[in-house]
């Protein structure tokens, strides 16, 4: 599963291929129809909503132990930053990358990929709401910040800059600074 999510997540679901994803995984050929006889398909479900979940716990680490949500979202966008340099813009989110790759030509992937960001619109805004958010102001929020992040992780790789992340970033903040104030007001 992890070398599917690296390939995935460095070449799409259209370029990867079976024989790769396991040469990566060091198995032997046949294991991979044992554990997945829907073959690439099931694989790649299994892939999205297992990288999903991984994701989800990187908002954890970075925003939950902020001090406030700012400097939470701060450091997610900086973590972004860092994981583009460190693998020279090789790597984004694998559930951008085949979404984008599917949702007009495979339904049970599109479907896995769009349970991801309904999971992560729904988590991110009960996680923002503990910052103070009223429930709208915290789905806003959640929504802003995951069209931010993909957007920029798409043109980080392809500019091979992170200053779409930067500004990103500082743009996710200004909203939340908005929207922190608008519901201390309420």
């Amino acid at each position: 599963m992890a070398a599917g999510a690296e390939l995935f997540r460095r070449n799409g679901y259209a370029g990867t291929g079976l024989k790769q994803i396991v040469s990566e995984a060091n198995a032997p050929f046949g294991s991979l129809y044992h554990f997945f006889p829907g073959g690439k398909e099931q694989l790649g479900e299994e892939v999205i909503r297992t990288s999903g979940l991984a994701y989800t716990a990187l908002f954890d680490l970075f925003v939950a132990p902020a001090e406030d949500l700012v400097s939470g979202i701060e450091a997610f966008f900086a973590a972004g930053i860092a994981t583009l340099e460190a693998t020279d813009y090789v790597e984004g989110c694998p559930i951008a990358t085949v979404a984008l790759e599917v949702a007009a030509t495979n339904e049970p992937l599109r479907k896995a990929t769009a349970d991801v960001f309904t999971a992560w619109i729904d988590a991110g805004t009960e996680k923002f709401g503990r910052f103070g958010l009223t429930p709208e102001a915290a789905r806003t929020l959640t929504i802003t910040a995951v069209n931010n992040l993909e957007g920029a992780f798409v043109l980080c790789r392809s500019l091979r800059d992170t200053e779409a992340m930067a500004v990103a970033g500082a743009a996710t903040v200004d909203v939340a600074r908005r929207l922190l104030q608008e519901s201390a007001q309420l």
